[in-house]
C-alpha cells in the first residue's frame, strides 16, 4: 500500500471531509490537529503528501512545514483562509509546493494532490546524494563509499546515523548545529544535543575505516559540516 496523504487540519468536518475524498480517490490518509502530532506522524508515517492548514493548535502550518523540510522534501500543499501575496510567499520560501484557499471545493483538493505527486514523481526518478567518494541512496537507505580502486564498499551505519549523513548531504559544506541535526535525525528525542557528538564521532570512524577521507569536519562554537574537498 503506498504511503498515506497526511492530513493537518484542527476543523474536524473539515479534516472528515478532505478525508473521505481523498479515500474515495484511492488514497489512504492519517490525520492530525496539531503542531507537535503533525510531525510526530510525518516522522512516522513518511506520507506521500502532506495537506497542511495554517491555523494550528501550538503553532501554525508555517512551524510544520519548516520542520518537514528540516529533514526531508515530502510534497507539501498549504490550506489557507488567507487569499494573499504576504502567506504565499511566506509558504513558498520555506518550501510550500501548491496552496489551496478556504473555502474550497474537495473535489478540486484532490486534483491538486494528484498533480502535485505527479511533479514529485517526476522530480524524485532519481534520489542518489554525492558528496564527494560518499553516495547516500536516500530510497534504499544504503551509503557507499567509493574507494581509490574503483570499488564501492557500503558502510552499516545506524538508523540514526544514516539520517544524520543524508541530511548534511543534501547541504554539503553548509555548518549545521548539533540541535538542527539531532531535530533531522531524531525529531522525538529528548535527548541533549550534544548527543549528537557521540553518533558524529562513530559516523567519522566508519567513513574513515571505509577508505573515505574525513568529510564531517566540526565547525568552532556551532556543529558540523559535510566538506568534500
Amino acid at each position: 500500500m503506498d504511503a498515506p496523504i497526511l492530513v493537518v487540519e484542527d476543523d474536524r468536518e473539515i479534516a472528515d471531509l478532505l478525508c473521505a475524498y481523498l479515500e474515495r480517490a484511492g488514497f489512504a490518509t492519517e490525520r492530525a490537529a496539531s503542531v507537535a502530532d503533525a510531525l510526530r506522524l510525518h516522522s512516522q508515517q513518511m506520507p506521500q503528501l502532506v495537506l497542511l492548514d495554517i491555523g494550528l493548535v501550538g503553532g501554525d502550518g508555517f512551524d510544520v512545514l519548516a520542520g518537514i523540510r528540516r529533514r526531508h522534501d515530502t510534497p507539501v500543499i498549504m490550506v489557507t483562509a488567507q487569499d494573499d501575496e504576504v502567506t504565499k510567499l511566506s509558504g513558498l520560501r520555506i518550501g510550500a509546493d501548491d496552496f489551496v484557499v478556504k473555502p474550497f471545493n474537495p473535489s478540486e483538493v484532490v486534483e491538486r494532490v494528484r498533480a502535485v505527486l505527479r511533479r514529485a514523481s517526476g522530480n524524485m526518478s532519481r534520489r542518489v546524494l554525492h558528496v564527494g567518494p560518499v553516495e547516500v541512496d536516500l530510497d534504499a537507505r544504503v551509503v557507499s563509499c567509493r574507494c581509490s580502486d574503483g570499488t564501492s564498499l557500503r558502510l552499516s551505519l545506524t538508523p540514526t546515523e544514516f539520517e544524520i549523513l543524508a541530511h548534511m548531504a543534501r547541504h554539503p559544506r553548509r555548518a549545521f548545529s548539533r540541535a538542527e541535526l539531532l531535530e533531522a535525525a531524531a525529531p522525538d528525542s529528548e535527548a541533549y544535543d550534544r548527543v549528537i557528538d557521540s553518533h558524529l564521532s562513530k559516523l567519522r570512524a566508519k567513513l574513515l575505516a571505509a577508505g573515505c577521507d574525513d568529510l564531517i569536519e566540526p565547525v568552532r562554537g556551532m556543529g558540523y559540516r559535510l566538506w568534500p574537498g
